[in-house]
């Protein structure tokens, strides 16, 4: 069960970044749908947790260790279509590092003062000296992180909704997107399967047999679940455009919470730098070749971080993560129609 914990640290670890814990995600993909977001994120929970548990299945079955391999699994006959998708999935990890570094900037921005370009200098350092200590460290820092994290959240969410009438919620909540709601939650499922993957496959020597893939793939669809809900109702709080704010959970708890905004803005901070950890080490695997290799690249992708931040955090999140959904949503729907005893590793 150990093993099983420390599996399902990382994957909230990588969920719940910048975007995730701020609020972005969760009113750009369920929440401006109204209640209907509500059904959104279940069927978005429920996604997630069919792709870990197949994808575990695969890297068991044939002991994969890298993601070359996996694409050997999903695409067994066209290198060519191989090599692409292998390139693209590394340049959305590394887009999605740069936009966790450009959230703490953020953060520091619009809660401190303090110029965004100063608060990303400070995370990319801290996220070089994990990425020197490669998956162990990783899986380290969000073992003892994430639980804080999810308990900060749960505390905050029921301090916050317990004035709301949840019988009434649709009174709280304005529907502004009028497209469809389900198509929005494959994306959001899409696209974090996009991310997930390649951290799954680091950490597939700590998974080793189908009931802890199930307890793994379960207690991650749950927790995406309540965790979700959570942010949900905190945005019902926002009184202002919500598209407007960088951070909308952080401006609810900030006006109602005086004494819990630090606080929160610790749970910030704390999702981005996990995200940050997990997805940086998964990108630096799949394209180093050697130690030499490893340390070069991961000096060259967390300055060029920094200066990436200065295009503003809110700006990349909704630019760039419905593509990434949609682009997501192929990797899934192979997933689901794989004939895993007809193919063989090459």
């Amino acid at each position: 069960m150990k093993n099983v914990l420390k599996v399902v640290f990382v994957i909230i670890g990588t969920l719940i970044g910048a975007g995730f814990a701020s609020g972005q995600e969760v009113y750009l993909f369920f929440f401006s749908y109204g209640m209907k977001g509500l059904i959104g994120i279940l069927i978005s929970s429920i996604i997630i947790g069919v792709v870990i548990y197949s994808t575990f299945n695969i890297l068991n079955k044939y002991k994969i260790n890298t993601y070359k391999d996996f694409l050997n699994i999903l695409i067994p006959k066209n290198t060519k279509l191989k090599i692409i998708a292998n390139f693209i999935i590394n340049i959305f990890i590394l887009i999605t590092f740069f936009i966790m570094i450009a959230g703490f900037g953020a953060y520091f921005e619009q809660e401190i003062g303090i110029n965004r370009l100063v608060g990303s200098l400070i995370l990319a350092i801290i996220t070089f000296i994990v990425f020197m200590t490669s998956i162990k460290g990783v899986v380290k820092v969000n073992e003892l992180i994430v639980p804080i994290l999810i308990g900060f959240i749960f505390i905050i969410g029921i301090i916050s909704i317990k004035n709301i009438h949840i019988l009434n919620l649709e009174n709280y909540v304005i529907r502004t997107n009028y497209t469809n709601f389900a198509l929005s939650a494959v994306l959001y499922s899409s696209y974090n399967s996009i991310l997930l993957i390649p951290v799954l496959i680091t950490l597939n020597n700590y998974v080793k047999n189908k009931k802890q893939i199930f307890y793994i793939s379960f207690i991650s669809a749950i927790v995406t679940i309540l965790l979700s809900v959570i942010i949900f109702l905190l945005l019902v709080r926002v009184d202002v455009d919500i598209s407007k704010l960088e951070m909308p959970v952080v401006y609810v708890v900030s006006n109602m919470f005086k004494i819990l905004r630090y606080i929160y803005g610790v749970i910030i901070l704390g999702s981005i730098f996990t995200t940050a950890i997990s997805l940086g080490v998964s990108f630096l695997q799949n394209t180093a070749k050697n130690k030499k290799g490893y340390t070069q690249i991961s000096i060259i992708m967390c300055i060029t971080s920094v200066i990436i931040s200065k295009f503003g955090f809110s700006n990349l999140v909704s630019l760039l993560y419905p593509i990434f959904g949609y682009l997501g949503l192929i990797q899934i729907l192979r997933l689901c129609v794989i004939k895993i005893s007809k193919v063989t590793v090459r």
